[in-house]
């Protein structure tokens, strides 16, 4: 297999600086709703990757589950590696990959907690199998097997059997307060466009086109 042979032209059309609204969530959420209508697989998918006291990166795939002015809201295991790396350093950057699109967003910026109430709110959307299994993972630690996962998930189906599944203090939200917006819409012989957006200490926003 020669992955040198593996190339495609980008030709769904291109970004120029008129289009470009002050506020970046105006766009997000415009490219975040094109991506939702056009049914692309996990369109609210985003990589995000973060750095713990060791300086060594991390990745994985969360999922967007809110977004206002505020900055953008994802949930997990406040135990998970992730979890604790955010809790050394607050700075992260996240992803949106939408392949079919030929566009990405990545978002630089600090985590911080939402608010109790707020995932609780969110927590309790949620299917009840999911809040089980949120009660039943301790995220990022080893595993003796998967037999073992699903006993501990058996084990939480008989302690919540009677009643409604609470909100594990162990899990919640963050939300990413963005302080640095990519926009990248891939051109035509690799001529791709990228603006990024940059929050001044004023709370404007400072708009640069950047060599693709």
């Amino acid at each position: 297999m020669n992955l040198e042979e593996f190339r495609r032209d980008y030709l769904q059309g291109g970004l120029s600086r008129n289009e470009l609204p002050a506020d970046p969530m105006q766009l997000f959420a415009a490219w975040q709703q094109q991506a939702i209508t056009s049914a692309i697989l996990d369109p609210t998918a985003m990589v995000l990757a973060t750095v713990g006291e060791d300086q060594r990166p991390s990745q994985r795939i969360v999922l967007l589950k809110s977004f206002d002015a505020r900055g953008l809201v994802f949930f997990t295991n406040y135990n998970s590696r992730k979890a604790r790396e955010m809790a050394v350093n607050q700075h992260v950057n996240v992803l949106f990959p939408w392949h079919a699109l030929e566009r990405q967003v990545k978002i630089g910026g600090r985590a911080e907690k939402v608010s109790l109430l707020e995932s609780a709110r969110y927590f309790a959307t949620r299917p009840r199998e999911s809040q089980l299994a949120s009660w039943a993972s301790q995220q990022s630690t080893a595993l003796s097997s998967r037999k073992f996962l699903l006993s501990q998930l058996e084990s939480m189906r008989h302690k919540f059997q009677n009643g409604e599944v609470p909100l594990p203090d162990f899990w919640g939200g963050y939300r990413v307060v963005p302080q640095e917006i990519e926009f990248w819409q891939g051109g035509s012989n690799r001529l791709h466009d990228r603006f990024r957006y940059s929050l001044q200490q004023s709370g404007q926003w400072e708009i640069s086109r950047l060599a693709p």
